[in-house]
């Protein structure tokens, strides 16, 4: 059993260092396809440096070597190689310092450039010289807008509700100088200050708030972490919330006491409504009732709105004089094939 599991243990640790080597691989790929016209100019240096030195002082020292094999002792043979080896030693780390002094820096990019261990400030981009033991290069950052997720897992909220939060931060390097010396890893750093924030306004705001007002607390965010973040040069552009995971239970109870309180919003609505209707009814009454002859007006009015409707019939009956009650009810005996006759008094 122990030999199964030691057995286990080692095909995982060596799947892990195959991860790993394969990282290491792909991110050397990606540097060597990141900057190929720095790699052609360095290669071109070593290969006009390196192959004449080795022509002029190695190669003699191979030839004697092997002409001393031929003809002379042992002790001859020796030296001969010792310095043909040394001799290529040197010419090939000759060769890579001068190939390193050449820089071609894209767009993107910035060098901290060291004097003697002293910032002289930031280069790039672009093709320059850093000449070697006197100058040295501390840091190349890229100063492109990078994007992160910020993950905070089971925080309790003001009103204690565990919540897992996840947030987008978007930055970049404002200045590469104080990223590079104020310090050591600013991504990281960035990212410690992003997720700090991140519970702490967690756990200053109400469930309520996180899963309704995310723009305002994604504002709070961004100024929280952007004022920590100005103190080594990043610039925070932007923070969003992309994900609010509340227990699936007190979601429901959260859903159940909005629609109480939209119904109730809604029957606030509707009853204010009515009394300003009720008020503006009460109001016209009046101004109609101030004046003779103003209801007489506000019923010819109505009277001309409902006859644009179509196969309408109105039938009048005026309340206010016996001759046009008269009127009326003669009227409508017509309509119904009624005959109405005036009574004569009896003699």
């Amino acid at each position: 059993m122990a030999n199964k599991a030691q057995t286990i243990l080692e095909i995982a640790q060596a799947l892990n260092e195959t991860g790993q080597s394969k990282q290491v691989k792909e991110s050397t790929l990606m540097r060597r396809r990141y900057n190929p016209v720095q790699m052609f100019i360095r290669n071109l240096v070593r290969l006009i440096v390196v192959v004449p030195l080795w022509l002029i002082i190695a190669l003699p020292a191979f030839r004697n070597f092997f002409q001393a094999l031929t003809g002379y002792g042992a002790q001859v043979e020796i030296g001969q190689l010792l310095i043909a080896v040394f001799g290529t030693i040197i010419i090939l780390w000759f060769g890579n310092i001068l190939a390193g002094m050449f820089y071609v820096l894209p767009e993107w990019e910035r060098m901290i450039l060291l004097r003697l261990g002293k910032s002289v400030g930031v280069r790039g981009p672009g093709f320059f010289l850093v000449p070697p033991f006197l100058y040295s290069v501390a840091r190349i950052i890229d100063i492109r807008i990078s994007t992160y997720e910020v993950k905070a897992t089971k925080t309790l909220t003001r009103d204690n509700i565990p919540v897992d939060v996840i947030a987008a931060v978007e930055l970049e390097v404002e200045d590469p100088e104080r990223a590079s010396i104020a310090v050591k890893d600013y991504w990281k750093t960035t990212e410690w200050a992003s997720m700090e924030a991140l519970k702490s306004t967690i756990g200053s705001n109400d469930l309520r708030l996180l899963l309704s007002e995310t723009d305002k607390i994604s504002s709070m965010l961004k100024a929280e972490i952007d004022s920590a973040a100005k103190d080594y040069g990043v610039n925070v552009r932007a923070v969003r919330i992309t994900d609010v995971t509340a227990p699936p239970s007190l979601v429901e109870e959260l859903a159940v006491i909005a629609r109480a309180e939209r119904s109730a919003k809604a029957k606030r609505i509707q009853a204010k409504a009515e009394l300003d209707v009720a008020t503006s009814l009460k109001q016209a009454s009046a101004t109609l009732a101030a004046q003779e002859g103003t209801m007489q007006l506000r019923q010819i009015q109505a009277l001309l709105e409902m006859s644009k409707e179509e196969s309408s019939m109105i039938i009048i009956y005026p309340m206010d004089s016996i001759a046009g009650s008269s009127i009326a009810n003669a009227t409508a005996g017509s309509r119904a094939g009624i005959s109405i006759t005036p009574n004569s008094p009896t003699g």
